[in-house]
This record gives structure tokens, sequence and C-alpha cells, in this order.
């Protein structure tokens, strides 16, 4: 959320898909006696608890947003590979709108990356200065899955 926990100076996982967020989480937890640390330093109870924003009780993702590993992979191939969306949808076979209403959420959010902290680039093109799109006029590209 804009002011919320976007606020910062630098936004480190900004550039991580939730699924490599809880994947990483995951690894240093097997690995966290190398690191010299006596326990796991990411509470279980964080990584099996359903996800949510908690902007109202007993909300979670799931009821707003599909599967992470869905949104993940849309995210990937629009804002990474630059596909069209009609070919995240033959390719993947994700539902036409479903593959819409994913892209839509993204473009009409980009005011709010726009006030983010800078975050770390981890990915060939992340959210941040490389990459630029309109926020003002409505402006929405052809996105059409026909």
């Amino acid at each position: 959320t804009l002011y919320g926990d976007m606020n910062g100076a630098i936004a480190v996982l900004s550039d991580v898909t939730k699924v490599e967020v809880y994947r990483a989480s995951r690894w240093i937890n097997a690995h966290f006696g190398a690191c010299g640390l006596s326990c796991a330093p990411i509470p279980e109870s964080t990584l099996t608890k359903p996800p949510s924003a908690e902007l109202r009780p007993d909300q979670r993702d799931e009821d707003s947003l599909p599967p992470y590993e869905v949104l993940d992979e849309v995210i990937e191939r629009h804002v990474e590979r630059l596909q069209h969306p009609a070919r995240i949808v033959e390719e993947t076979g994700f539902d036409p709108a479903l593959v819409a209403r994913i892209i839509r959420m993204i473009d009409i959010n980009e005011y709010k990356r726009k006030q983010a902290p800078i975050g770390l680039k981890v990915t060939s093109v992340a959210f941040g200065r490389g990459r630029r799109r309109p926020i003002a006029q409505g402006y929405r590209p052809e996105q059409s899955l026909t």
C-alpha cells in the first residue's frame, strides 16, 4: 500500500516475486546453521500463514488475486519478456480474462511505483527506472487477446 509497506529508503525485495521470496525464505531457514545462527530466522508461521495485505480483518490475498504462481508467471512474461497478452494465454493456457485483469492491475498501479523507494534490481527488466510507462490520460496499450 502506498505510504504503508511501501515507505522507506530502499525496497530490497521490490524486484523479487512472491514465489521467489518464499523459496529464499525456506532456503535461509534450511541453512541457518551454516550462517552461524542458532535457530531459523524466519518463523515457520510466517511461511505457512495465508498471505494477506492485512487491510481488513480476515482478508487473504487469494480472495482478490490468483495464486502467486499464476500471478508471478504473468508478471514475468508481461514485464520482463514484454509478451503480448494473447501470447501469454497461448503459451500458458491461462484464462484470457484473468491475464487481462492481472495486466490491468499492473498498469493502473504504475503511479504507485513512481512514488516507491528505490529497489534492488535482480531481473533484466525491473519495476523502476528501467521501466517507463505513462500514468496519465488513461493511456492503455493495445491488449486485445484476439
